[in-house]
C-alpha cells in the first residue's frame, strides 16, 4: 500500500501542534489507512479518545477480542493487498495479539499493530496492565520498537508500514507508552524511504536467470511449485505466461492456492500432507524443480532426505535467508517474483512435455477412483465435506472468497473448491491457527464488500473466537459461515484413528446448540443433517442480504486423503 497524502477535518499546515494521540491518528490517515480493528483499554485510551473525532476518515472496527483484531487484520490484508492495522491497549491487551502476530509473521503478512502501553516512569516496575511486548513480540514480528516521545510517533510509524509492506511483508508492532501519547509535538509526517540496513528486494542477477533458463530448456520431466509469492508480488500473470510457454506442470502450496485459475491446464494441484496424489508422487520423479515463491515448508518436502534427490532444482525467492535453508538449490534467483518470472519468460524455449503431463493425468485418475468419487459423490449417508464444498462452489461459479479455519475442512476446502482469480482464498497455513477463520473472514468482507465471503469452520475452530458473532452483530457485515460439524476435533481424531490405535484422547466435541447462539445475535441461520438439503440450503444462504449461519452435520469419522504421514517421503502418499 502506498503511502498517500491524506486530507483531516482540520486543514493541516506543514507543521501543527497536537499530542502524541493526535499524531497517530493523522499518521494513520498519511499512510492512507482508513480501516482499524481494535479493542480499547486503559493504556491506549488517548488515542482512542483522538480517534472520536475522525470516526468518518477512520473507521474503528470493535472485535470482541484482541486475537480477532488481529486475524481480521489479517483477512483484510490478504484479500486487498493493503497493510492490515489493529489496535490494542496493553498488559492482556498486547499479549492477546501475539497468536495473530505470529500468524501474520509466518505467512508473510502485512500487518501494522499498535499498542498501549504505561507511562515511561513505570516501565518495569511491574506496574498495572505492563508487559515487556516489545521482548515477548520480538521473535514474531519483522521489525518492533517503543516509542516513549511523542515526537518519535511519526517517523515510528511510517518506519512501521514501510517495512510491513516492502519486500517479504510481515507484521511489526509499535508500542507507545501513555505520556507519550499526551505530550505535546510538532506533527510533520514524512514517508519513510528506506535505509541502508534493510535491503526490501535483492537486485536480480540476470547470469542466474540465465543458468536457469539453460537448465529448464534441457528438462525433460520438469515440475513447477509455486507458492504465495507468486501473489505477493502481483505476478500471476507473468507466471501463468511463463508455463505456458515452457509447458510446465505446476502445483501449488495451499498459500498459492488461487494465484493461477483451478482449471488450468497446466494446475496439477495441490502439494503437501494431503496434497493431491499426482504432484506429491511425481516430485521424486521430475528431473527438474521450480520453486517460485514459497519455502519449502515441511508439510510440502515430507522426509528431507528423500525429498527430490534427483532434481535440479531452481528457487525463485525473494528472501536470502529462505534459500538452502530446507532444500539446496542448484540455482537460486533472489529478487521479486515477478521481475523474475518476465526475465526468465524472455529466455525459456516454447515447448508441451505432453509425455510428461499424460503422467499426472494417469495419476489423478486413480487418485480420482479412489478417493475423489466417492468424496464427491458418496455412497454412505452421512454428508461429507467435499460435497458441502462443491456444493457452496458451484453456487457461488468458483468467485467467492473462502475463508477457513485449521482441520480437516481446511484440506478439503483446498482440495476441492476451484477459483478463478487470485486472493479468493485466505486460510491460516504456516502456524495452523484454529480461530482464525471467523474474524478473518470479517476482515476479507470490509475489504471486499462485493465479492462473497464465504467463511468455512470447523465445530472445534468455531468456538475458538465465536465471540466475534458480536462484531458481526454490531457492523452487520453479511459474512456467510458455514460450519462443518462432525462434533470431533478432526484432524487430531484422524491421526488418532491412523497412529494411536483409534485411542481418541480428549477429541470428542459435546457441542452446545449452535442454532440458538447464532440467533441471539440476530443473524439468520439453518441447520442441515440430511443430502437433500444440502443445495437449497447452500442457496438460500447466498440468496439472503444479510449475514447468514449455516450448519452442516458430516459424518463423525470421515478422513482426509491422500495422506503423507510424518515422517515420510512424498513418494509415499497413501490414498487410503
Amino acid at each position: 500500500m502506498e503511502a498517500v497524502e491524506y486530507k483531516s477535518k482540520q486543514k493541516m499546515k506543514p507543521q501543527q501542534q497536537m499530542n502524541g494521540a493526535q499524531a497517530v491518528v493523522h499518521s494513520l490517515l498519511a499512510e492512507g489507512v482508513d480501516l482499524i480493528f481494535g479493542y480499547p483499554g486503559g493504556a491506549i485510551m488517548p488515542v482512542y479518545d483522538a480517534l472520536y473525532d475522525y470516526e468518518k476518515e477512520l473507521n474503528h472496527i470493535l472485535v470482541r477480542h484482541e486475537q480477532g483484531a488481529t486475524h481480521a487484520a489479517q483477512g483484510y490484508a490478504r484479500a486487498s493487498g493493503k497493510v492490515g492495522v489493529c489496535i490494542a491497549t496493553s498488559g492482556p491487551g498486547a499479549t492477546n495479539l501475539i497468536t495473530g502476530i505470529a500468524d501474520a509473521q509466518i505467512d508473510s503478512t502485512p500487518m501494522v499493530c499498535i499498542t498501549g502501553q504505561v507511562a515511561s516512569s513505570l516501565l518495569g516496575t511491574d506496574a498495572f496492565q505492563e508487559t515487556d511486548v516489545i521482548g515477548i513480540s520480538m521473535p514474531v514480528t519483522k521489525w518492533n520498537y517503543q516509542v516513549t516521545r511523542a515526537s518519535e510517533i511519526p517517523g515510528a510509524l511510517a518506519k512501521a508500514f514501510y517495512i510491513a509492506r516492502t519486500g517479504k511483508p510481515g507484521p511489526v508492532l509499535v508500542d507507545i507508552t501513555k505520556d507519550a501519547q499526551f505530550e505535546m509535538l510538532e506533527f510533520s509526517y514524512k514517508p519513510f524511504k528506506g535505509m541502508r540496513s534493510y535491503v526490501t528486494c535483492p537486485t536480480l542477477n540476470l547470469s542466474k536467470v540465465q543458468q536457469a533458463a539453460e537448465i529448464i530448456n534441457s528438462a525433460k520431466r520438469p515440475l513447477v511449485l509455486f507458492g504465495q509469492g507468486v501473489i505477493l508480488s502481483g505476478a500471476e500473470s507473468q507466471f501463468q505466461n511463463f508455463i505456458e510457454k515452457a509447458g510446465l506442470p505446476s502445483a501449488w502450496t495451499i498459500m498459492g492456492l488461487s494465484a493461477l485459475d483451478s482449471d488450468h491446464y497446466l494446475n496439477v494441484g495441490m502439494l503437501g500432507m494431503h496434497g493431491n496424489y499426482a504432484p506429491n508422487k511425481l516430485t521424486n520423479e521430475c528431473d527438474v524443480l521450480i520453486a517460485v515463491g514459497m519455502r519449502f515448508d515441511d508439510r510440502v518436502t515430507g522426509d528431507l532426505s528423500r525429498y527430490a534427490k534427483q532434481a535440479k532444482v531452481i528457487h525463485l525467492e525473494i528472501d536470502p535467508a529462505e534459500v538452502d535453508k530446507n532444500v539446496k538449490a542448484d540455482v537460486a534467483v533472489l529478487g521479486d517474483a515477478k521481475e523474475a518470472l518476465v526475465a526468465l519468460g524472455q529466455l525459456v524455449e516454447r515447448k508441451e512435455h505432453q509425455e510428461w503431463l499424460q503422467e499426472f493425468r494417469k495419476l489423478e485418475f486413480e487418485e480420482y477412483s479412489e478417493v475423489i468419487k466417492e468424496e464427491l459423490n458418496p455412497s454412505q449417508e452421512q454428508l461429507t465435506m467435499g460435497e458441502v464444498i462443491r456444493s457452496v462452489n458451484d453456487h457461488t461459479e468458483g468467485k467467492a472468497i473462502v475463508v477457513t479455519d485449521v482441520g480437516q475442512h481446511q484440506m478439503v476446502s483446498c482440495r476441492y473448491a476451484k477459483f478463478k482469480q487470485s486472493r479468493s482464498l485466505i486460510t491460516s497455513g504456516g502456524l495452523g491457527t484454529m480461530g482464525f477463520c471467523l474474524p478473518a473472514a470479517i476482515g476479507a468482507k470490509f475489504a471486499k464488500p462485493n465479492r462473497e465471503v464465504v467463511a468455512v469452520i470447523g465445530d472445534g475452530g468455531f468456538q475458538m473466537t465465536i465471540q466475534e458473532l458480536g462484531t458481526i452483530f454490531q457492523t452487520k457485515i453479511p459474512v456467510k459461515i458455514v460450519v462443518l460439524n462432525n462434533e470431533f476435533l478432526g484432524m487430531v481424531r484422524q491421526w488418532q484413528e491412523l497412529f494411536f490405535d483409534k485411542r481418541y484422547a480428549s477429541t470428542t466435541m459435546v457441542n452446545p446448540d449452535f442454532q440458538k447462539i447464532v440467533e441471539g445475535y440476530d443473524i439468520k441461520s439453518k441447520k442441515v443433517t440430511e443430502r437433500e438439503q444440502l443445495n437449497g440450503a447452500v442457496e438460500e444462504m447466498l440468496d439472503f442480504e444479510g449475514a447468514y449461519f449455516l450448519e452442516v452435520k458430516v459424518g463423525k469419522e470421515n478422513n482426509v486423503f491422500p495422506m503423507i504421514p510424518t515422517g515420510a517421503s512424498v513418494s509415499e502418499i497413501r490414498l487410503k
